[in-house]
């Protein structure tokens, strides 16, 4: 069993999943992309002469990380389960196949790819089944790469914040990604950032969480409520004020056993 992540029964995750089916657009625009080193480590890692040259990225949704993969020259197949997602996927990155499908069913070629990247999503997974269909799609020597943006709550008033925006995908210190048989050696690397953005952007991005959108009218107006206090009034700062907004994005790897 995973230690230290959110613990979600099967039809809550199931439930809170479904709240991203639509809202793509608003997805893409609110949503933090990935720090370079973290495409950069994961790609690196894969033990095939030549390297890498081909990756897919499940639960790709509106292309985050997949823009990553592209620039670093691979040749990227980008599948998630929200078709709205993916339209938006299409506008930022048009030369990207891009498929309706899940982790567990990928609707991939065997053996197609020596990376394969699952960014913010693997939480919504099954991952024992998830496992055994990436290890099919993986070449021998290929990496699974498990990433995670997650506010960086050791800084005082982004804890406060998290805990506001009901932020709970921040991982504890002992958190440890469940992966099948199929990988061996997993490890992770840890990058420190920090997101310019506004106050007004920090809203929109609470707005973009499964809590929220999942939530009924009355603990919605609660949540914009308590933010514009904590923003505003208790932290003193305007709206066209640009804050860093410190994240930790954790990278997991292993390797096709």
């Amino acid at each position: 069993m995973a230690r230290g992540g959110p613990k979600l029964h099967h039809q809550r995750r199931y439930e809170l999943g479904q709240s991203f089916q639509d809202g793509g657009e608003h997805y893409d625009r609110v949503r933090p992309g990935y720090p370079a080193d973290s495409a950069d480590w994961l790609i690196g890692s894969v033990r095939r002469a030549g390297g890498a040259s081909d990756a897919a990225d499940i639960g790709a949704g509106t292309g985050k990380f997949t823009a990553l993969l592209v620039q670093r020259g691979l040749s990227v197949a980008a599948v998630d389960p929200s078709e709205d997602m993916l339209t938006q996927l299409r506008l930022v990155l048009p030369g990207v196949p891009a498929s309706v499908g899940t982790a567990e069913a990928t609707g991939l070629a065997d053996e197609a790819f020596d990376v394969v990247s699952v960014a913010q999503a693997w939480h919504w997974c099954d991952p024992l089944p998830a496992s055994t269909e990436l290890a099919r799609i993986l070449r021998p020597g290929g990496v699974l790469g498990l990433l995670w943006n997650q506010l960086d709550t050791s800084v005082p008033w982004v804890h406060r914040l998290s805990r506001i925006m009901h932020a709970g995908d921040v991982h504890k210190p002992d958190f440890r990604p469940v992966v099948g048989p199929e990988f061996k050696e997993l490890e992770s690397h840890l990058t420190r950032w920090e997101d310019p953005v506004t106050t007004e952007d920090i809203i929109e991005l609470a707005k973009s969480r499964s809590y929220y959108l999942a939530a009924g009218e009355g603990t919605r107006a609660k949540v914009l409520a308590n933010l514009q206090w904590y923003l505003h009034e208790h932290l003193s700062h305007s709206p066209s004020d640009v804050l860093g907004l410190p994240y930790l994005t954790q990278t997991w790897r292993a390797f096709k056993a």
